[in-house]
């Protein structure tokens, strides 16, 4: 393929679902386009209802929603944060920029998920936080977790950026933990662009994440009528998303459930498909506890470690298809040795990250394309054994 074309199959495809330009209109019409106006209230009340939780605040980015954690954690210099090393960079950077240490613990086998197992070992007297990351929309094994952090006075915080809509056992990720952060980036299943929410689920740290949200200032009371005027109360920042970025959600939010239906018969057709290269050894497909009910937001096979990814991606890329690796391990990365340490070797981290590819995946994918897909990965893998 001249690498100058597009792709024949992209990675992904931005959907919309047909109302996001009209909505876009209305909030123009209405004269509001800064942030916290009607369609703002419209997605924060729909993620409350849809997760139950105590609290939901648009966000500008899952980023911005994890920056907010950090502060409401009050996390400063010295303190230690517990988290996958399998996991994109902004769940270290959220809060390593209050001083605090990322320590980086190894993943399990079968979800790529938070090892729980290892957890405990790496608490010291400095851990603050265990931040976990729901890899793929699965979710880590939640019951353990809490039970560690309760036994040892930490707080949780759910990277749900790959999330919305995925349960474990029954509860929706996001809405477990003591403080949920979702993604609404144009990859994901919901999307605006850019865009991310921040779910509180402690009641005593409402208002506080009211206040960083809004720049350290009370002015989400003083609008309530709460007091007379706003005023500078503590540290924060801009985190708000505008109201055309809201608007864009809102659209998408409407048809939540049907997206994620599509993109489950997107996964549930690639898991069909792939059943014969995993029989033969040469890949393994994703494994989904029976606890957990995920959203189809992504699908990745593992190659068998006699499989030169390289040689894989490139025969993909040749053939019009756009797959991709996933994350650097962020223990083994230029900023991850200066910043973080990793509690112990990661030896699954280490072996699994080198052996991921990602599929295309996006609503609109055809089974002409699937199957297209699934015979060129077949055709690589089985050309690529070292």
């Amino acid at each position: 393929m001249n690498p100058t074309q597009p792709y024949a199959v992209p990675f992904n495809r931005p959907y919309m679902t047909g109302n996001e330009l009209t909505y876009i209109a209305q909030a123009h019409a209405l004269g509001n386009l800064a942030g916290d106006g009607p369609f703002t209230a419209r997605c924060q009340q729909w993620l409350k209802t849809q997760t139950g939780s105590g609290q939901a605040l648009l966000t500008h980015s899952c980023t911005a929603a994890l920056e907010m954690a950090a502060l409401l954690l009050d996390l400063r210099p010295g303190d230690e944060v517990i988290m996958p090393s399998y996991t994109f960079v902004s769940t270290a950077n959220a809060f390593a920029l209050r001083g605090a240490t990322p320590v980086f613990v190894d993943i399990r086998r079968d979800t790529l998920n938070l090892d729980e197992m290892l957890v405990e070992q790496a608490i010291t007297p400095k851990t603050r936080a265990i931040v976990v990351v729901h890899y793929a929309g699965v979710s880590c094994e939640m019951d353990t977790l809490l039970a560690i952090a309760t036994a040892h006075g930490l707080k949780v915080v759910e990277d749900a950026a790959q999330g919305v809509l995925s349960r474990y056992k029954g509860r929706e990720l996001g809405a477990v933990g003591d403080i949920g952060a979702y993604s609404f980036h144009e990859t994901k299943n919901v999307i605006s662009g850019e865009g991310g929410a921040l779910l509180v689920n402690r009641d005593e740290l409402a208002q506080q994440a009211e206040i960083i949200r809004e720049k350290g200032t009370d002015r989400s009371r003083f609008f309530r009528g709460e007091v007379d005027k706003y005023t500078w109360q503590s540290i924060g920042s801009s985190f708000l998303p505008s109201e055309l970025t809201a608007a864009f959600l809102w659209a998408q939010l409407e048809q939540a459930e049907s997206l994620t239906r599509r993109r489950l018969a997107l996964w549930d057709t690639y898991h069909a498909s792939l059943v014969e290269l995993e029989n033969r050894g040469l890949i393994r497909r994703p494994v989904i506890p029976a606890d957990c009910e995920h959203n189809g937001h992504m699908y990745y096979v593992l190659l068998a470690p006699d499989i030169d990814r390289g040689a894989v991606l490139q025969h993909l890329k040749s053939a019009g298809v756009h797959a991709v690796f996933h994350y650097v391990p962020l223990h083994s990365a230029p900023a991850g040795l200066q910043i973080g340490r990793a509690a112990a070797i990661l030896p699954v981290t280490d072996a699994l990250s080198a052996q991921l590819i990602r599929l295309p995946m996006w609503i609109g994918l055809t089974a002409e394309q699937q199957a297209y897909i699934v015979a060129t990965l077949t055709e690589g893998v089985s050309i690529a054994r070292k």
